[in-house]
C-alpha cells in the first residue's frame, strides 16, 4: 500500500496513493483493504520507496486535493477526479463515474435480421467498474498490448479477454490473446498514461463512440488504478514498468535467430534441419520441439516411438550450436496411468466444476484437467516438473494455449479457481491463467538451474513480463499481418514487453518468397527473432525459396547476428529505464506530429531507424526521416532529416538508417552465439558527438547481479579519436577492440 488518504464516495470507501512523484493510485476498498494485484509485486526495495513516498493534501472549496512533486489531483465530492502535470499546469484528463449502462439500440427484430447473415449486434454491457476519461482533440492513445490494427488507438475499441481466435486477425478484432490494460495517452504539451489494474473482462472505448472520452468497463472486481506521469513518454513507459516489471537479462543466445514449425515429428526431420543450417551457413541459435515431440501429447513426457534417445540428440544438437526449446501446454491429459495426472489428482491441484469435480476440457491430449495456477503450491509443483527437460539439457520453455484454450467450448464462467487464498471463478482468473503459468514455469526454471530462465508465452496480463517473452500468436501469411508486425511489437513494447516477435512468413497460409523476404527484414529487428509456421502449410525454412531469396535471407540473419551487442545493451538499457527494444518514432520523437501516426517505420533504441517495405510488389519506398543528420546504413550517405525522402528499395534492401555520431557495437558473424564467450567487439563510430554504454557479461547466468560484468564509455567528437572508460570491471575485458570509422 502506498502513502495518501482514505476518502467516502458515498457507498464507495477510496484509497488514494502515492507510489511515486509521478505515480498516483486510486482504488476502492473492500472490508479495508485494497484489491490484489497480479502484475504488481514490489520487491522489498520498491516497497521502501513506497512507504516514504512524500504527498500533501490541501482544501479548495469542496474539492479535496492530493499532491505530488509531478501530479496534482483534484478531487471532487462526486467522486470526479482531475488530474494535471504540476510541470506545466497542463490538465491530464478528468475522470468519473459513468452513470448510464451500455446499451444495445437495435430492436430485437433487428438483431434477428442482420443475424440472419452471420452478423453479431453486440450486447449490453453489464460492468461493475464504469470509467469515462475525457478526451480532447489532439490526443493519440498507444499501449494496450497486442491489439490488432494501426499504432494510434484512437476511435477503436478493444476487449481484455485473452482468446485464441483461429481466423485471420484484422483490424476489427476487439481481443487476442493478452490482457494488459495499460495505455499512453500524449498529448499536445503533455503526456500521461493509465493502468487499469482489474485482470476481469473489461472493455476501452477510445473516442469512438464520444469522441471526447475514453470509456473503461469492467465486468467484475473493483476500480483499481494508476495515473502515471513524467516529462515524456518515456518517462511514463518507466514508471508503468516499475510498477508491474520490467524484464530480466536475457541469455544471450536467445536474441538469435529460432527456426520452428508445427511439427517437426521426428528424430531424423530435426538432426536434417540442423544439418542444413550449416550446410547453408545461415546462423541459428534455436530449433523448438511443438506438441509431437510427446507421447500423445502428454506434457512432461516424450515420444520414443519417433525421438528414440531425445538424450543424445539435445546433446547433438548443443554440439553444434543449437539450444533446444519444448512447448508445454497447460492440459493434462486424463490418464490413471499417467503420472502428471495422478499427482495432480492426489493433490487436488486441478480447477473443479461447481459440484467438485475435476473439470475435464478436451485439447491436444483428448480429455484432460487444468492445473489451478492462482495457488502457490500448484505453481510450485509445476515448476518442478521442468526438471524433467532441463535433465535431457532443453535451454527453453515454450507454453501455449494457456488462454486458456479448450476444443469442446470455453471454460464456463463458473468453473472453481483460486487466487493465492480466495476462491473464484474462471471468469475472474481467465485473464491471468497465462500469467500464472508463465510465473510457475519461470520460477520453477529458476530454482532448478543457475542459468536465466527462457519462457515464451501466447497469453498474458500486465506483469508478465517478468517472466517470459511473448509472441503475437496466431498469425497468417498475408501481408496486411506484415503490416501489422509494425505497430503491434511497437505497442507491445511501450506495454512493457520489450521481448517480443511475430511468426516470420505466417503461421497460418502459404507463403510466398517476397512475402517471407520482407518478413525476414522486419524480424530480424524484433527481439524475438522466430519463422514458425502450421502443419499442412507451405514450409518456410529458408533455402526452400530458390538462391536469391536465400542469400537475401542469409544477409538479414547475418545482420541480427552483427547486432546482437547492441540489442544486448539495450535490454540492459531497459532494465534502468522500462524503455522497450524496437521503439515507435513517436516514442523517440513525441513532439514530431508526423511520427504519431507512423505505423510502417521503427526505431532500434535510439540510433538505428528501419524503413521496411511491407507492400507487395514495392521496390521503392517513401521514408519520413525526423530532424537531425542521418546516415544511410548501406550507402553511407548523409540526409539531413525533418523530411520525406524516396529510397529505392529492390527486394534485397530495408533501408536503414543511422544517426550521426552514433557508436554502434557490433560481433563478428558466427553460425550461432550458443554458451560460448564472444572475445572480439567491433564498433562503428559514425561521424559527429556521441557517447555510448556497453555492457558485457557471459550472458548465461545471474552472476552479473554480484558484479561480474563490464560496464564502457565510449565517446567521440566530431571526426575526433575515440575515448573508452571503464565505469566497472568484474569479467573478463574483450581481447580484441576493433574499430571502424564511418565518414
Amino acid at each position: 500500500m502506498g502513502q495518501g488518504i482514505t476518502m467516502q464516495w458515498d457507498k464507495q470507501q477510496i484509497q488514494v496513493d502515492a507510489y511515486g512523484d509521478g505515480i498516483i493510485r486510486i482504488c476502492e476498498l473492500k472490508n479495508g483493504k485494497q484489491p490484489y494485484s497480479a502484475a504488481v509485486e514490489l520487491t522489498v526495495e520498491q516497497q521502501q520507496k513506497v512507504a516514504v513516498a512524500q504527498y500533501q493534501v490541501s482544501e479548495q472549496g469542496a474539492s479535496t486535493v492530493f499532491e505530488t512533486a509531478l501530479l496534482r489531483a483534484e478531487v471532487e465530492p462526486d467522486g470526479t477526479i482531475t488530474f494535471y502535470n504540476k510541470k506545466n499546469n497542463e490538465k491530464l484528463t478528468c475522470v468519473s463515474e459513468i452513470q448510464e449502462i451500455k446499451k444495445n439500440t437495435l430492436t430485437e427484430e433487428e438483431k434477428a435480421f442482420i443475424g440472419m447473415e452471420g452478423h453479431e449486434s453486440g450486447d449490453e454491457v453489464q460492468a461493475k467498474v464504469n470509467l469515462s476519461l475525457s478526451l480532447d482533440e489532439a490526443d493519440c492513445i498507444y499501449g494496450l498490448g497486442d491489439k490488432t490494427g494501426v499504432l494510434n488507438k484512437r476511435e477503436y475499441e478493444y476487449e481484455m479477454w485473452n482468446s485464441d481466435i483461429p481466423a485471420p486477425h484484422e483490424d476489427n478484432f476487439k481481443a487476442l490473446y493478452k490482457s494488459v490494460p495499460f495505455m499512453i495517452v500524449l498529448k499536445e504539451n503533455t503526456v500521461y498514461g493509465v493502468f487499469f489494474d482489474n485482470h476481469g473482462k473489461s472493455a476501452f472505448n477510445l473516442g469512438k463512440e464520444y469522441e471526447d472520452r475514453i470509456e473503461y468497463r469492467a465486468e467484475d472486481g473493483m476500480m483499481d488504478y494508476y495515473v502515471i506521469t513524467g516529462e515524456n513518454m518515456a518517462e511514463v513507459i518507466g514508471g508503468y514498468t516499475w510498477l508491474t516489471g520490467r524484464v530480466p537479462l536475457p541469455m544471450r543466445w536467445t536474441l538469435g535467430y529460432h527456426q520452428c514449425r508445427w511439427s517437426y515429428k521426428t528424430e531424423a526431420e530435426v538432426r536434417q534441419l540442423a544439418a542444413d543450417f550449416r550446410r547453408y551457413e545461415i546462423p541459428c541459435d534455436a530449433i523448438y520441439f511443438d506438441i509431437d515431440y510427446m507421447d500423445g501429447y502428454r506434457v512432461f513426457t516424450w515420444n520414443k516411438d519417433n525421438f528414440t534417445d531425445p538424450d543424445q540428440l539435445i546433446t547433438d544438437l548443443k554440439e553444434q550450436g543449437f539450444q533446444a526449446v519444448t512447448i508445454i501446454d497447460p492440459g493434462v491429459k486424463k490418464d490413471e496411468d499417467y503420472y502428471v495426472y495422478r499427482e495432480g489428482i492426489e493433490h487436488d491441484y486441478f480447477a473443479k466444476d461447481v459440484n467438485g469435480d475435476v473439470y475435464i476440457n478436451a485439447v491436444w491430449p483428448g480429455d484432460s484437467a487444468f492445473p489451478d495456477f492462482g495457488r502457490q503450491e500448484v505453481r510450485d509443483w509445476w515448476g518442478e516438473k521442468h526438471q524433467f527437460l532441463l535433465d535431457k539439457g532443453i535451454m527453453g520453455v515454450w507454453n501455449d494455449m494457456n488462454e486458456p484454450a479448450s476444443f469442446n467450448g470455453p471454460l464456463p464462467d463458473d468453473v472453481v479457481f483460486t487466487e493465492e487464498d480466495e476462491i473464484t471463478n474462471h471468469k475472474w482468473m481467465h485473464n491471468v491463467y497465462g500469467h500464472n503459468m508463465s510465473k510457475a514455469t519461470y520460477q520453477g526454471l529458476r530454482r532448478l538451474s543457475d542459468k536465466r530462465p527462457f519462457v515464451i508465452t501466447r497469453a498474458c496480463y500486465s506483469g508478465t513480463q517478468k517472466y517470459a517473452t511473448v509472441w503475437t500468436g496466431d498469425n497468417n501469411s498475408l501481408w496486411t499481418h506484415l503490416r501489422m508486425a509494425i505497430p503491434q511489437l511497437c505497442n507491445l513494447g511501450m506495454s512493457g514487453y520489450p521481448f517480443a516477435g511475430t511468426d516470420i512468413g505466417g503461421f497460418g497460409s502459404d507463403t510466398t518468397g517476397e512475402l517471407l523476404v520482407r518478413w525476414y527484414q522486419v524480424g530480424c529487428f524484433s527481439t524475438l527473432f522466430r519463422n514458425h509456421s502450421a502443419m499442412g502449410t507451405r514450409r518456410q525454412e529458408p533455402w526452400l525459396f530458390g538462391k536469391e531469396k536465400l542469400d537475401i535471407i542469409r544477409k538479414y540473419v547475418e545482420l541480427r547476428y552483427e547486432l546482437i551487442p547492441y540489442f544486448y545493451d539495450l535490454f540492459h538499457e531497459h532494465l534502468s529505464t522500462g524503455l522497450p527494444v524496437m521503439r515507435p518514432l513517436v516514442l523517440e520523437y513525441e513532439k514530431d506530429i508526423n511520427t504519431h501516426n507512423m505505423n510502417d517505420e521503427f526505431m532500434i533504441g535510439s540510433q538505428l531507424l528501419a524503413a521496411p517495405v511491407v507492400e507487395q510488389g514495392a521496390t521503392k519506398r517513401m521514408v519520413y526521416l525526423p530532424a537531425g543528420e542521418w546516415v544511410d546504413y548501406w550507402t553511407k550517405e548523409h540526409i539531413a532529416g525533418g523530411q520525406y525522402i524516396i529510397r529505392d528499395a529492390p527486394l534485397d534492401t530495408c533501408p536503414i538508417y543511422v544517426k550521426a555520431g552514433t557508436i554502434l557495437p557490433k560481433y563478428p558473424v558466427e553460425a550461432y552465439i550458443g554458451t560460448k564467450e564472444q572475445k572480439k567487439l567491433i564498433l562503428e563510430v559514425y561521424a559527429g558527438d556521441g557517447e555510448y554504454e556497453h555492457y558485457q557479461d557471459d550472458g548465461l547466468d545471474f552472476a552479473y547481479e554480484q558484479g561480474a560484468y563490464n560496464l564502457y564509455r565510449f565517446s567521440h567528437t566530431g571526426n575526433g579519436e575515440l575515448e573508452e572508460k571503464l565505469l566497472h570491471e568484474g569479467y573478463p575485458k574483450y581481447e580484441e577492440i576493433d574499430i571502424k570509422y564511418i565518414p
